[in-house]
C-alpha cells in the first residue's frame, strides 16, 4: 500500500495535504481560517499533483515566510490599526489572491508535460515554470515590504508623489520595506533554482519582475484602489502576481533560453 501511494503523485498529494490540514486544524496558533484550510488543502493537492515536491516547496516557503513576517511587530501594528485582519490568519480570499496566478501557471505546465509525452517539452513550459516562481516571489516581496515597512519603516512615502504619509497607507513605500522585499524575492527565486524549476538566469529575471510588479502594485494602491470599491486587496494581489508572472515571461522570451530549466 505504501509503495502504491509513493508511486502515485496524486495519492501523495492527497495524503500529505490531508495530514497537514489536520495539523493546521488542531494547531493552537492558526495560520489559516477553517475555510482557508480547506482551500489551502485543495491548492496543495493541485500543486503537488502538477509540479511535484519542487513546486510544493516554493508555495510552502512562500506561505510560511509570509505568515511569519505578518506577525513581526504585530502588537505595534494592531495598536496603530494597520495590522492584517484576524492577526494574519489567511482565509480563502488570501489563498487565491496570492496563488491563483501560480496555480494557472502550474496547470499550464501540466498540460505541457502531457504534450511532452508525444514530443519534446515545449519552450513555454519553462516560461510558465518561471512565471510560477516569479508570481510567488512577487507576492512574498509585496508582503515582506509591506509588513517590514509597517513595523520598522522610519519614513514612508506615497509612491506617486514621494510625499510623507503614515505607515500603512495604501501605496506607501519605505526604504526598509523595499530592501526587505527585494531580499525576500531573491531568497524565494533562489529556492526555485535550487529545486530545479528555473535556471540561474531565471533567478535574476524573477527578482527583477518581482521588483517591477511590487512597485506597480503600490501605484495601483495609491491611484486606483481608493477610487473603486470593487478593487479589493485580494484583487490587487491577483493583479500584482499576474504582473510579476507576465513581466518574467516576457523578459525570458526577449532574452532567450536562460530563464527556465525546462523541467
Amino acid at each position: 500500500m505504501l509503495q502504491l501511494i509513493t508511486e502515485n503523485k496524486w495519492l501523495v498529494a492527497l495524503v500529505l495535504n490531508t495530514v497537514l490540514a489536520a495539523i493546521a486544524w488542531i494547531a493552537p496558533k492558526k495560520l489559516l481560517t477553517p475555510a482557508g484550510i480547506l482551500h489551502g488543502w485543495f491548492l496543495g493537492v493541485l500543486v503537488w499533483g502538477l509540479l511535484g515536491w519542487r513546486g510544493y516547496a516554493v508555495v510552502m516557503a512562500y506561505f510560511l515566510a509570509g505568515s511569519a513576517v505578518t506577525r513581526i511587530g504585530l502588537t505595534k501594528k494592531e495598536a496603530e490599526g494597520i495590522a492584517e485582519k484576524r492577526s494574519g490568519a489567511r482565509g480563502p480570499e488570501n489563498v487565491w489572491g496570492s496563488a491563483l496566478v501560480a496555480t494557472l501557471c502550474a496547470i499550464g505546465v501540466g498540460a505541457g508535460q502531457t504534450l511532452a509525452e508525444m514530443a519534446t517539452t515545449p519552450t513555454w513550459v519553462a516560461w510558465l515554470l518561471l512565471g510560477y516562481v516569479a508570481s510567488f516571489a512577487t507576492k512574498l516581496s509585496d508582503t515582506v515590504a509591506s509588513e517590514i515597512g509597517k513595523a520598522y519603516g522610519k519614513r514612508t512615502f506615497l509612491i506617486t508623489t514621494l510625499q510623507p504619509v503614515p505607515r500603512g497607507t495604501e501605496g506607501a513605500v519605505s526604504l526598509e520595506g523595499t530592501l526587505a522585499g527585494v531580499g525576500a524575492s531573491l531568497v524565494l527565486s533562489l529556492l526555485g533554482w535550487a529545486v530545479g524549476l528555473i535556471s540561474p538566469g531565471g533567478v535574476g529575471i524573477s527578482v527583477l519582475a518581482a521588483f517591477i510588479a511590487t512597485n506597480l502594485e503600490s501605484v495601483i494602491g495609491a491611484t486606483l484602489q481608493p477610487r473603486f470599491s470593487w478593487l479589493t486587496n485580494e484583487l490587487v494581489n491577483v493583479l500584482n502576481t499576474l504582473i510579476g508572472a507576465i513581466v518574467a515571461i516576457v523578459l525570458a522570451a526577449i532574452w532567450g533560453n536562460i530563464a527556465g530549466s525546462g523541467a
